[in-house]
């Protein structure tokens, strides 16, 4: 990402109405949590899942490109075990077999798929929600951010699926996968 797309979130994230919401595809499938571990909300915003996962016992990696939603979501963080960080989401930037979650909502970066799964331990559990191509009334206009018919499977094809939902009404795709153990 660029410092273009870091003003855009950032002015995205400076209006006072926006509040912190969780994906629905983690909400929907909270019963498949461990119940301790390490999970990282990826591109997190204003860390609705970030907070979700902290309340549920597992310490949490909250990475986001914009310093204005990362400074709100340590304001509300206080007490729980989320170690919110400004980053530039790139390949390098992800461990290998450390996460016991990953939670991804409403980003995609196709070129990033690889090293997601390989960041996961042995069980973990991958969340993923974003847009798909079947309607363009809400979300990114560029087709480039938006998934294809089925695209989620086809990139996280090594994972063992556990709930997938792919609505064209709600212009979305849901994914829960779980990494083998080798």
């Amino acid at each position: 990402m660029t410092n273009t797309d870091q003003d855009k979130w950032n002015a995205r994230y400076q209006a006072v109405d926006k509040q912190a919401h969780a994906a629905q595809v983690l909400i929907d499938n909270l019963h498949l949590l461990p119940a301790s571990g390490t999970a990282l909300d990826l591109a997190c915003g204003l860390g609705g899942n970030a907070l979700l996962l902290a309340k549920q016992g597992l310490s949490v990696e909250a990475w986001d490109i914009s310093p204005v939603a990362i400074a709100k979501l340590k304001q509300q963080a206080t007490g729980l075990s989320i170690h919110a960080n400004v980053v530039n989401i790139t390949t390098a930037s992800l461990p290998k077999n450390h996460f016991d979650v990953i939670v991804i909502s409403y980003f995609l970066e196709h070129s990033l798929a690889p090293a997601l799964i390989e960041a996961l331990q042995p069980n973990g559990l991958l969340f993923y929600q974003t847009f798909n191509q079947n309607q363009l009334d809400h979300g990114p206009t560029n087709p480039v951010w938006r998934l294809q018919t089925n695209e989620l499977l086809r990139l996280f094809s090594p994972l063992v699926v556990r709930y997938y939902r792919e609505e064209s009404l709600a212009n979305e795709a849901l994914l829960v996968a779980q990494k083998k153990m080798p």
